[in-house]
């Protein structure tokens, strides 16, 4: 790889942004609307109520380079019913994800794909003759590890929640 391609991928950086928006009817499909129009990947996205009922977090994941970015963070302030956007990226945030994966299993393997979900702290959730059902949730980077380490075994199904993400408070050592 050159320099200019891996200056091209870091400038392609995944950014996580927050938003705080009117938990009012259509404020998810202006934004889904926001990124298709101008042609902006939308890696995942989630929305949940907040300890405030008028309101709902969104947490976007979206890759693109600061200019884009910048453009992205602009739009998103514009639309109505936005009341807050920050850009997780460069700040120090706690993230998590939650996937449920059915993994094919007979005798032989699934004390194999215990031992395996057991090491990642996930739970098994529903068992059967020939399926394990397993429950992980962590970091992106945990999730995909788990994932990986089960596909060997055959994952019949998956479902993955995208990141929640929220910004640390304390700064400093611990």
């Amino acid at each position: 790889m050159d320099a200019n391609q891996a200056t091209a991928e870091q400038s392609q950086k995944k950014h996580t942004i927050s938003l705080l928006v009117e938990n009012k009817f259509g404020a998810l499909n202006r934004i889904a609307g926001l990124f298709s129009a101008k042609g902006y990947n939308l890696e995942s996205i989630t929305v949940g109520p907040t300890e405030d009922e008028t309101v709902s977090r969104m947490t976007i994941v979206t890759q693109g380079d600061d200019d884009i970015i910048e453009q992205i963070i602009k739009q998103l302030n514009k639309l109505i019913n936005t009341l807050k956007v920050i850009d997780l990226t460069y700040e120090s945030f706690m993230e998590r994800e939650l996937a449920l994966i059915k993994v094919s299993t007979n005798e032989k393997t699934r004390s194999e794909i215990m031992q395996i979900v057991e090491i990642f702290q996930g739970k098994i959730i529903d068992i059967s003759h020939k399926t394990v059902t397993v429950e992980a949730t962590g970091s992106g980077q945990k999730v995909d590890a788990i994932v990986k380490m089960l596909k060997p075994f055959h994952i019949k199904e998956i479902s993955r929640t995208g990141r929640v993400a929220l910004k640390r408070e304390f700064v400093g050592e611990v």
